[in-house]
């Protein structure tokens, strides 16, 4: 890890110890399990991007940190319900027990509902420029038709023939990773005031790297579209992706050292 990244990535962090700090009248134990959830020790692939987008589009990261601990506690609270035993059942987060393994499933559902809307409040409250539009960006890639309606689809039918069911999992994989992947570069990019043409460019690099993410996870599971295209495929398809993204970053030249840094990361993973 570079010093500059491991620079960035105390900037998230010490932020997202400021964010969770209790509030006036919040139980303990829902202060704990949040706490437990947030500060365990995740990747921060998208408060990343969304530093790495504020950077690209010449604007100072901190001008981006309301934007991206508002997004990492989204991510969380998704994983703590993707978590429980209505949906994926599991059992670990992150070498720990998940949620509702340590709390139970109950205070789990609040966790959950508390991350999200502390997320929300976080953007309410600070100064960050062009804030309507990243609460617009950030709310459109979390809900129906984003990462909550991913999740539907993935509880649904996958079809039947090969060409149907990739067609439903890469369209999954938009949205339940996708979005907030996207949102997070584009979120960085408004906080960092970019100009139409440099969101444009920003979006597209997120479109394709939140798509490639996925094939990667499918690569490193074993599953989704691995099991319908097969391993060399997928893994094709998610390096030419992220070429591509890294070739739509070039007009930015070394503002976008950041956003390099995790495709490169990414590539290897």
């Amino acid at each position: 890890m570079t010093a500059r990244l491991a620079q960035r990535l105390r900037l998230i962090d010490q932020a997202l110890e400021r964010s969770l700090q209790p509030a006036d009248g919040s139980p303990k134990p829902l202060d704990e399990a949040m706490r437990y959830c947030v500060l365990s020790s995740g990747k921060r692939f998208r408060p990343l991007l969304c530093l790495g987008g504020c950077e690209a589009a010449g604007g100072d990261p901190k001008q981006a940190l309301a934007a991206a601990c508002a997004i990492e506690l989204i991510h969380t609270y998704s994983l703590v319900h993707d978590d429980l035993p209505a949906m994926d059942d599991a059992d670990e987060r992150r070498g720990r027990p998940s949620c509702h393994r340590k709390f139970g499933e109950a205070l789990a559902i609040l966790v959950g509902d508390a991350l999200l809307t502390r997320a929300f409040e976080l953007l309410s409250r600070n100064g960050t420029p062009n804030i309507l539009s990243i609460l617009r960006t950030v709310a459109q890639a979390s809900g129906a038709s984003g990462l909550i309606g991913g999740q539907v689809l993935d509880l649904g039918d996958k079809g039947q023939g090969t060409r149907d069911k990739v067609k439903i999992l890469e369209e999954t994989a938009k949205r339940k990773t996708g979005a907030l992947i996207t949102a997070s570069v584009v979120a960085g990019g408004l906080a960092g005031q970019a100009s139409a043409a440099t969101l444009s460019r920003l979006r597209g690099f997120g479109q394709r790297l939140g798509l490639a993410f996925q094939l990667k996870d499918d690569l490193h599971d074993g599953d989704g579209v691995v099991r319908a295209l097969g391993r060399e495929a997928v893994d094709q398809r998610a390096r030419h992706l992220i070429a591509a993204g890294e070739r739509s970053l070039r007009p930015f030249g070394q503002r976008a050292w950041l956003l390099r840094e995790l495709s490169t990361w990414l590539t290897a993973s």
